[in-house]
């Protein structure tokens, strides 16, 4: 089995935001950048489903060179090789144009993407992918079990859980639960250093979105404290200042 897994290179979830020329840039001064951590749940169970020789795991990344100490991290993991489509990520467009295009020239079995990267949450690249290979696509999947020919998934949903056989090839988002992260050993971070990275030019693609500014959230306010008998207050309050009732 071939396997396919889209990384993305995001902040540390630690991180302070900033932005530079007038809020129009993410400044990425000082910012420590990781492997997204939905991603790294999809890896470890693409690298689970080949163990013992039973297929191969490319992971794919559209990104500059300075994605390349985490693309090594996802090679330490055990990812078999890697592709890095030389390219800044744009916006879930672009990243899953770019894809699609690799994966029309080098297909493969099964592609695998984290549920959303955890700087814009978008939840997006499975979805756009699955329609632009023509391939059956679900998000946020819980359990992913492959068979020869078919995989069985299981997700949640409104009020219970669905479970789905899909042939392949096929698109999946993981989320928590498809698997544990794995920890590189030292073994697999001496490797990683010699694994195939290979290097592709992006295709032309439309731009049909472009940012025009960031904002940080809002300074918590100060804390309003409502004597705990007083529910005439607390009800006035949550009418007239928070405007919740």
């Amino acid at each position: 089995m071939k396997i396919l897994v889209c990384i993305s290179n995001v902040p540390d979830t630690t991180t302070k935001i900033t932005f530079t020329d007038n809020n129009t840039q993410f400044n990425t001064s000082g910012v420590q950048f990781i492997l997204n951590p939905y991603d790294e749940i999809a890896l470890s169970r693409a690298i689970e489903l080949t163990d013992g020789d039973k297929g191969t795991v490319t992971v794919i990344n559209v990104g500059e060179v300075n994605t390349e100490a985490t693309i090594r991290k996802a090679l330490a993991i055990g990812a078999t090789d890697a592709v890095r489509i030389n390219a800044k990520p744009h916006d879930a467009w672009y990243v899953a144009y770019q894809i699609a295009a690799y994966i029309k020239a080098n297909p493969v079995d099964l592609i695998l993407t984290g549920r959303e990267s955890i700087d814009y949450n978008g939840s997006k690249v499975a979805g756009m992918l699955g329609e632009l290979l023509d391939l059956p696509s679900v998000s946020i999947i819980k359990k992913l079990d492959a068979g020869d020919n078919e995989a069985t998934v299981e997700r949640e949903i409104e009020g219970g859980k669905e479970t789905l056989t899909i042939p392949y090839p096929f698109v999946a988002g993981a989320a928590e639960g498809v698997a544990e992260p794995k920890i590189p050993n030292m073994r697999g971070i001496m490797s990683a250093r010699t694994k195939p990275l290979t290097v592709v030019e992006p295709v032309e693609v439309k731009t049909f979105s472009e940012i025009i500014s960031y904002e940080t959230l809002a300074p918590r306010g100060q804390v309003k404290l409502v004597d705990a008998g007083d529910t005439a207050k607390l009800v006035e309050l949550l009418h007239t200042e928070a405007r919740v009732i």
